[in-house]
């Protein structure tokens, strides 16, 4: 896993629930290729067309809520989604996010100095954002295992490796 990432910002508000993330009505979907094309669509219909592998999703408090369902992570990671930074994440889409291998980056007021368009290099040893201006924001560290999980590509690599040890 990359240690330090690139990439454009896409800036949505609070709350942003797994509705938004991935449309429940799309959830019969079982090739990922299929998922990837309804990420973000209930928030922006634009998304998968501007979006590039590396890119962030910026957001405020609550990032994920409302269901359970994985599809919200797949669909983000299936488009390349470098990290996703939020003020704060809901508890069940934060396990299914790292469990996939997605970095999920809390930085408290983060909307309040990212913007759509914004070209973003973030450093997971340092938690420095940066942007052309230079050092803009801070991260909250990843704890030694998520990280270790991150590095593993996700939770079921993880566990493969550690049975092949």
């Amino acid at each position: 896993m990359e240690k330090i990432l690139s990439g454009k910002a896409f800036a949505f508000g609070n709350n942003v629930d797994t509705d938004q993330i991935y449309p429940g009505r799309f959830v019969e979907l079982t090739d990922v290729e299929d998922i990837a094309k309804h990420t973000m669509e209930g928030a922006d219909t634009e998304f998968v067309k501007q979006v590039s592998t590396g890119d962030f999703i910026i957001g405020g408090t609550n990032f994920g809520c409302g269901s359970s369902r994985e599809h919200a992570a797949i669909c983000l990671k299936a488009v390349g989604v470098g990290a996703i930074i939020a003020e704060s994440f809901a508890r069940i889409f934060y396990r299914n996010a790292i469990n996939l291998g997605v970095p999920l980056l809390v930085c408290p007021e983060i909307l309040k100095v990212v913007h759509t368009g914004d070209t973003l290099h973030v450093n997971l040893l340092s938690g420095e954002i940066r942007n052309e201006k230079g050092v803009i924001a801070h991260i909250e560290p990843l704890s030694e295992y998520v990280f270790h999980i991150l590095e593993c590509g996700g939770i079921k690599p993880l566990i493969k490796q550690q049975m092949q040890a």
